[in-house]
């Protein structure tokens, strides 16, 4: 199986062009600022919200939708120009795990006070939102989904436009996701859980891939992604999907994942398929700077790869998470050391086999309720 890569653009406190995504990676440097409630967040860049804002006032109809729907379109709008396809019978799958949480909030406040409510309120705030308005402005006529799997939803969009690309239904997907979750109340329930972060003073506030950390350390990130897929060996493409994995475990808690991650351990080595273990070059982790969640990865790992591991990185130290986006984001940083041929490290997990040579990435991604997706990504030769 190799699907290609023809495209991929996002959106994010790294920038939403390479050089300057690039620039950001090289740098090393935390990209988190404090909201007004004195909470550490991962934002946009000053650029990037202005030019989301002018998207917004574009037109009429636009100035009702939720961020994440404008995100999505801004996105979709720089993939399909990177890879200049016609639009007409593309498939769509954009995914979310919040959704349109700031529309929503605005309108469950407006009901509270004054008892009334908006005939948008229930259109603009769906989660099938996000996937109508893409094809509406970029003009596809295809098949569109819409699904939400917590933070493992972007690499389920992918795996299932895969499934369709494989099944001869369409020859074209369009997938990623959207979030936009730094409202007060999402902020809060993160708090409320006791995972987020506390210390907004120091250098590195959020130490995921960090084992030995002593407190949790997750910091709630904007962004979105969108990637253009095809079936077979494009000679242009970015890299291919070489393999896919999924799993999913019992539920002991609601967001529990088991101690050594049994769900991420099949769906890694679903995704290896026939590879030999030390064809891996990289694994970039989905760890989100929690004691439990980390370790737990960590564990996984060591399971599949008879404790020897190949180099480890992750980007949520520096861009915290994304939810659902931040799949996609594990995905274009993929691509950058895949074409660069540069290992990206974190200033906490120190990696003793970096590799001369990158052919073969494994990424990691699972959400709440032990549901993991892993994608093998591998250099287009």
């Amino acid at each position: 199986m190799h699907i290609s890569i023809c495209s991929l653009a996002t959106l994010s406190a790294l920038g939403n062009n390479d050089d300057s995504i690039w620039k950001n990676y090289c740098q090393a440097k935390p990209l988190f600022t404090v909201s007004k409630n004195q909470q550490l967040i991962s934002e946009l860049t000053s650029d990037d919200k202005l030019q989301i804002k002018r998207l917004k006032n574009s037109t009429k109809k636009y100035k009702q939708l939720d961020k994440t729907v404008l995100y999505g379109i801004y996105v979709a709008r720089k993939a399909l120009i990177q890879c200049q396809w016609q639009t007409a019978d593309i498939g769509i799958n954009m995914s979310s795990s919040r959704g349109a949480t700031e529309l929503f909030e605005k309108y469950y406040d407006s009901y509270v006070k004054k008892k009334k409510i908006s005939s948008l309120s229930s259109p603009t705030t769906t989660l099938g939102n996000i996937s109508s308005w893409l094809a509406h402005d970029l003009g596809t006529t295809g098949l569109n989904i819409e699904h939400s799997i917590t933070c493992s939803s972007a690499f389920a969009a992918i795996a299932n436009a895969c499934a369709w690309l494989q099944s001869g239904l369409c020859d074209k997907f369009m997938v990623g996701a959207s979030e936009a979750p730094l409202t007060d109340f999402t902020v809060a329930q993160m708090q409320a859980l006791g995972i987020y972060a506390e210390d907004k003073f120091d250098n590195f506030p959020c130490h995921a891939l960090d084992i030995n950390k002593t407190q949790n350390s997750m910091i709630l990130a904007e962004a979105a992604g969108v990637a253009c897929l095809e079936k077979g060996k494009n000679p242009q493409a970015l890299a291919v999907i070489s393999g896919i994995g999924y799993a999913t475990e019992a539920l002991i808690h609601n967001t529990s994942l088991s101690a050594d991650a049994q769900c991420m351990q099949k769906s890694m080595l679903m995704a290896i398929g026939n590879k030999k273990l030390d064809m891996i070059d990289i694994i970039i982790t989905h760890t989100p700077g929690t004691i439990l969640g980390d370790k737990a990865e960590i564990k996984a790992i060591n399971v599949v790869f008879n404790n020897k591991p190949p180099a480890l990185t992750c980007n949520k130290w520096q861009i915290g998470h994304s939810l659902a986006a931040s799949g996609m984001l594990s995905l274009q940083m993929a691509l950058f050391m895949l074409n660069k041929q540069k290992f990206i490290a974190t200033p906490f997990y120190k990696s003793h086999n970096t590799p001369k040579k990158i052919n073969n990435i494994l990424i990691n991604s699972v959400g709440f309720g032990g549901n993991a997706v892993s994608l093998l990504i591998s250099k287009n030769k």
